[in-house]
């Protein structure tokens, strides 16, 4: 089972992106997804989750900007960013837990990163 994240790259101040993480192998469930951020030089830090229930949370540097939804029949979880500012330049990664049967111990997997970077 693995994460694969897409949709980073290069954009202007301002400007939007959208950032995809899709669950691919088998799996029974997959329980709440987060997306991370780890800028140059500094340490990975939330940025964003949404619960199999739909309840989502962000970081303070996000709120208003980004939002957080997942498609459970693709297993995919998605990110949308507005308003991008350089502060934003990072790579992104996305995590989750995930169950491959019924009665298995949840794990956590992460993807391998998708780097965004915002000029000014």
């Amino acid at each position: 089972v693995q994460l694969q994240a897409s949709g980073g790259g290069v954009v202007q101040a301002g400007g939007s992106l959208r950032l995809s993480c899709i669950v691919s192998g088998r799996v029974f469930l997959v329980n709440t997804m987060r997306w991370y951020r780890e800028a140059p030089g500094k340490a990975r830090d939330f940025v964003a989750s949404i619960s199999t229930s739909g309840t989502t949370n962000y970081a303070d540097s996000g709120k208003g900007r980004f939002t957080i939804s997942r498609d459970d029949i693709e297993n995919t979880v998605y990110l949308q960013m507005n308003r991008l500012k350089p502060e934003d330049t990072a790579v992104y990664y996305c995590q989750t837990d995930i169950s491959t049967h019924i009665g298995a111990q949840p794990y956590v997997i992460w993807g391998q990163g998708t780097l965004v970077t915002v000029s000014s």
